[in-house]
């Protein structure tokens, strides 16, 4: 297996800022979005080269470093290399949504598995299943925000077992997730998001996010 040989080079005098914006919970090495991506290039195209156990042995190798910038490689390590996962590997994958869990990381965990059942779609209620009813709220939503990038192939069930679930959680992410699936599917089928609106009492923030699009 080959050996991970990769280090990101910080900015020490952004890193407080950036750990503030994340209410403090993390350490950061300093190092913004665009620059992170350009460092880690080489790195991405790489894997596309290596066996799927390498790429999960660097993942998990990344995601245990201290500094918050190394699990955003390991997940964009994850969804560069899509086309190599497997049910199996989705299972293992969502260990590590509630491991350092905030939405900076649940989010785009979110895009991966999204891009998972988009290219899996016969394997999509089987993914939903691993996040839906979870006791953890970050699970939760994974669950509810899973088709967020689909439109034509959108589940209307699913979705609807996902934030009904949820109608009542007092929870700023939940219910932000919640309008937030609304929203963007009310883009492809507003009919269908504003019945939806209508039948079910949400709360004050779904229902402003997710009537955002509709007139």
């Amino acid at each position: 297996m080959e050996k991970l040989d990769f280090e990101l080079v910080g900015n020490s005098a952004i890193a407080p800022a950036m750990a503030h914006y994340m209410k403090d919970k993390f350490e950061f090495i300093g190092i913004k979005s665009v620059e992170r991506k350009a460092q880690s290039r080489d790195l991405l195209n790489r894997s596309t080269h290596c066996s799927p156990t390498t790429i999960k042995a660097w993942i998990n190798e990344l995601y245990a470093r201290k500094y918050r910038e190394y699990q955003y490689v390991a997940i964009d390590l994850a969804i560069k290399n899509i086309q190599k996962w497997h049910f199996t590997d989705i299972m293992v994958f969502k260990q590590l949504v509630t491991q350092k869990s905030w939405w900076d990381s649940v989010d785009p965990w979110r895009t991966f598995f999204g891009k998972y059942v988009k290219r899996h779609l016969d394997e999509k209620e089987k993914v939903f299943e691993l996040f839906y009813q979870s006791q953890n709220f970050w699970e939760r939503r994974v669950a509810i925000n899973l088709q967020l990038m689909e439109k034509e192939t959108l589940d209307t069930n699913m979705l609807t077992h996902a934030i009904l679930y949820d109608q009542k959680t007092d929870e700023f992410f939940i219910q932000k997730a919640i309008g937030w699936s609304l929203r963007q599917y009310s883009k492809y089928n507003p009919d269908w998001v504003s019945q939806f609106l209508k039948a079910h009492e949400l709360s004050k923030l779904a229902v402003k996010e997710g009537s955002k699009y509709l007139s």
